[in-house]
C-alpha cells in the first residue's frame, strides 16, 4: 500500500508541475505580441539654397535642393511635381527631364537641382511638392518679378555740392 500511496504522490505532484508550466507557457505567450512595430514612414524637409528673386525673359535660375530626412527606410520612394500659378516658363531637372505641370516624376538623389527658365516679360510664381509613398509631402513656393532694365542700373544720390554723373 506504500509503494501504491508514493506512486500517487508522484503522479500528484507531477500534474501540479505539468499544469504550473502549462500556465507559466500561457502568461508567457499572451503577453507577446507578434506584430512588430517598424517605422516606415519618416518626415523630410527640402533645404533650399538662396535665389535670385528676379528674373528676365530666357533666363535660367538654378535651384539647388537637398533631401533632408529624418529617418530611413529602404522602400522609402521620393516623387517630385510643380505647379506653376503665375507667369510661363519651364522646370527642368538635373538630369534633364523638363517637368509638365503636376506631373509626378521619380525623386532618384537626395541632393538635386531644379533649372527654372522665365519665358515671360512677367512675374513667376511656382510651387514645388516633394512626396514620399507613405503620404508624407513638403512644398517650396518659389517667386520671381521681372527684373527691368532700370533695375540694372545704378542710383547715384548726390551729397553736397557735388552734381550727379549721368549715364
Amino acid at each position: 500500500m506504500n509503494i501504491l500511496n508514493n506512486r500517487n504522490k508522484r503522479t500528484s505532484i507531477f500534474k501540479a508541475v505539468a499544469l504550473c508550466l502549462i500556465a507559466a507557457m500561457s502568461f508567457t505567450l499572451v503577453s507577446c505580441d507578434d506584430d512588430m512595430d517598424i517605422q516606415q514612414s519618416y518626415p523630410f524637409t527640402v533645404e533650399v539654397m538662396p535665389v535670385p528673386n528676379k528674373v528676365v525673359k530666357g533666363q535660367t535660375v538654378e535651384i539647388r535642393c537637398e533631401l533632408k530626412k529624418e529617418g530611413d527606410f529602404s522602400g522609402t520612394l521620393y516623387t517630385i511635381r510643380y505647379f506653376q500659378f503665375e507667369g510661363e516658363g519651364s522646370l527642368k531637372m538635373d538630369n534633364g527631364i523638363t517637368f509638365l505641370p503636376n506631373d509626378r516624376y521619380l525623386l532618384e538623389n537626395e541632393k538635386f537641382r531644379l533649372y527654372y527658365t522665365a519665358e515671360g516679360e512677367e512675374a513667376h510664381n511656382f510651387i514645388v511638392v516633394v512626396e514620399d509613398n507613405f503620404g508624407n509631402s513638403f512644398e517650396l513656393e518659389f517667386d520671381f518679378n521681372n527684373r527691368n532694365a532700370k533695375d540694372d542700373g545704378l542710383t547715384i544720390v548726390p551729397i553736397g555740392n557735388f552734381s550727379p554723373l549721368l549715364k
